[in-house]
């Protein structure tokens, strides 16, 4: 090696080690600004869920480092990992998870669909507790989120803004992001996730100033979430915003809950004929049970295909990665081929239909009641552990409680809500594993030890 270069890495490596262990997941977060996003068809039953055909971003593979490096530090530092009680919340989600796998229809899909399980419920989740040391680490996290939002929605609205997006009722209008067609709900994702974590930093205790900006981040944030089109991201986030207002104060959540509703209105009207496409998608959501459209049609359609595989094996399931092997036995003749993904660059292409997205649904049939009562479990015992840790720092501290608590409750909230409309699948999953792991953090850091500055 040469002497200069040798200099140089002399130089730099102090400097390394100075960086704190967050910034292995800042990492994974800014590697989804990258245009490489555009994997194979979303859903934990299909190619792009569980670690399929779509292959691995590599967010995916900085996700497993940093676990890795997770682990490493707790062996030099000689550690106890997690107490019980995290133990057992982060780990339920193994035993359903590693019996569905045991009877999986091919003998590969059983370890790549356990694989995915674990690194989204499990592993990532207990690295981004284990990692996260502080609340200024906490504080970076969530910073980053948002300003992987605002990057991708910087880019749809430009999609939209310029017809260079996903293909949407004849025109190339729906904002994806650098995510692309084939990962439609990515952008919605990360979009939505942003805005909760713009909200919560503005409604918690704080400086003025940094309250502000992230009050303006997230109403800037309402515009490509609107043009992602994506009603299921609308709901979800509509209920966590509102849980997070509730949480904070019903008279802050009056007064807030007025100024987005205002300024909703506003960027609605005054963008021209997007305001027709809008009210046209908007209005299809109160239509679901009278005339719903084709997407609707066919998500009732699987959602029954995926009840009655679990009635066939109501305890464990078809096995994962099983659901589409077993939908045309199951669905009714009103499924169609596929949905159609074109535009943002991507050509037009036909994509089967892989999983039932809904994610209760789709443990369901996989992994049977064993494997939706462990998952669920978890989740449940996540927020309720995330509300009792809130409501004993209200007591300590009145007011509307720190930024990171309704954070997380906020995130979590969001997740079990577009659950019902989505399931685990592209590259954006990843971020679903890091806001899972803020809300351990949250739920369980006081459980697992006391974590300085906390």
């Amino acid at each position: 090696m040469p002497w200069s270069a040798r200099i140089s890495w002399d130089a730099v490596r102090p400097r390394l080690r100075r960086l704190p262990p967050v910034t292995a997941l800042v990492a994974v977060i800014a590697l989804l600004a990258l245009p490489l996003g555009h994997g194979g068809p979303d859903g934990a039953g299909g190619s792009g869920g569980a670690g399929g055909a779509g292959g691995a971003h590599p967010a995916d593979v900085v996700s497993a480092l940093a676990v890795l490096y997770c682990a490493a530090r707790l062996v030099r530092d000689r550690r106890r990992p997690l107490t019980r009680t995290a133990a057992v919340v982060l780990g339920l989600p193994v035993l359903g998870t590693a019996v569905a796998a045991l009877h999986a229809f091919a003998p590969g899909a059983g370890p790549a669909g356990l694989g995915r399980y674990l690194q989204v419920f499990v592993l990532v989740p207990a690295a981004v507790l284990l990692l996260v040391r502080r609340r200024g680490d906490v504080t970076l996290l969530v910073w980053s989120l948002v300003g992987l939002a605002l990057w991708q929605g910087a880019v749809g609205v430009r999609q939209y803004a310029t017809g260079t997006g996903a293909s949407y009722q004849g025109e190339q209008v729906r904002a994806v992001g650098t995510f692309g067609p084939q990962d439609v709900m990515g952008m919605a994702t990360v979009v939505s996730l942003g805005l909760v974590c713009a909200l919560g930093l503005a409604l918690g205790r704080g400086p003025l100033r940094p309250r502000l900006l992230a009050a303006g981040c997230a109403l800037v944030l309402l515009a490509p979430l609107a043009f992602s089109f994506s009603r299921g991201a609308w709901i979800a986030t509509a209920v966590a915003c509102a849980a997070q207002l509730l949480l904070a104060g019903v008279r802050r959540a009056l007064g807030v809950g007025a100024a987005l509703l205002a300024a909703g209105v506003v960027l609605v009207g005054g963008f021209g004929i997007g305001s027709a496409m809008l009210q046209e998608r908007v209005g299809s959501i109160t239509r679901v049970a009278d005339a719903p459209d084709r997407s609707v049609t066919d998500r009732y359609t699987m959602w029954a295909a995926a009840t009655d595989m679990w009635r066939e094996r109501p305890l464990t399931g078809v096995g994962l990665k099983g659901f589409p092997e077993h939908r045309d036995a199951h669905a009714s003749l009103a499924l169609s081929a596929g949905s159609e993904t074109g535009g943002a660059g991507a050509a037009y292409v036909r994509q089967p239909l892989l999983s039932p997205h809904n994610m209760y649904l789709l443990i369901l049939a996989e992994q049977g009641l064993i494997g939706l009562l462990a998952l669920a479990g978890s989740w449940l015992a996540l927020l309720v552990l995330g509300l009792r840790a809130l409501r004993a720092e209200r007591r300590a501290r009145p007011g509307p409680g720190p930024a990171r608590a309704l954070t997380a409750c906020g995130l979590l909230v969001w997740q079990l809500t577009d659950f019902v409309y989505a399931d685990i699948g592209g590259p954006s999953t990843v971020v679903t594993a890091v806001c899972l792991g803020i809300t351990a953090h949250w739920a369980l850091a006081p459980a697992a030890e006391e974590v300085p500055g906390r």
